[in-house]
């Protein structure tokens, strides 16, 4: 199993929205994406396609919610920011994206993320509902009883190096 994340698909995103790229690029990625990703269905591998879907109102708490917290902090960049401001070109990139790559060899997933781990759970559960796989659960075990340890005594706790509990 091999998990990419989104970056394939930055070029008919970020990259267009920025100015990365020209749009002969884009146009080039758009009409090229859904042959090749026909030929890795056509060859065998299961292709899933996930979207993580933000409200724009989750998104601004998100942003915010960086910006108050030091430890968080670092996850907002100056792309962070142009970004924000560009959500509506965002927006329309990938609804034009979605319009060219979503095939029916190979569709998109839109998944609610709002909700960070409801998000991953449903994720998680629809690509398992996607992939066969055979369930490898173990048979249930019963655990027999102890053998005696004899005569067998530990030595003390105070003839040995311990270290401290510090969290009790």
């Amino acid at each position: 199993m091999v998990l990419f994340d989104r970056s394939w698909y930055n070029r008919a995103g970020v990259e267009r929205v920025m100015g990365f790229c020209t749009e002969e690029q884009v146009e080039q990625f758009m009409k090229s994406c859904p042959e090749f990703e026909r030929m890795l269905v056509d060859s065998g591998i299961v292709l899933l396609k996930y979207w993580f879907s933000v409200s724009d109102e989750e998104q601004e708490l998100r942003f915010q919610s960086r910006i108050d917290d030091p430890a968080r902090r670092w996850k907002l960049s100056p792309m962070d920011l142009e970004s924000r401001d560009r959500w509506l070109e965002f927006s329309k990139a990938k609804d034009q994206m979605f319009a060219h790559t979503n095939i029916p060899e190979a569709p998109w997933f839109t998944v609610e993320a709002d909700d960070k781990r409801r998000a991953r759970l449903n994720c998680i559960r629809h690509l398992l509902s996607k992939v066969p796989y055979e369930d490898m659960t173990p048979e249930a075990i019963e655990l027999p009883p102890r053998k005696s340890g004899g005569d067998y005594q530990r030595p003390p706790m105070n003839e040995q190096f311990y270290v401290p509990n510090a969290y009790p």
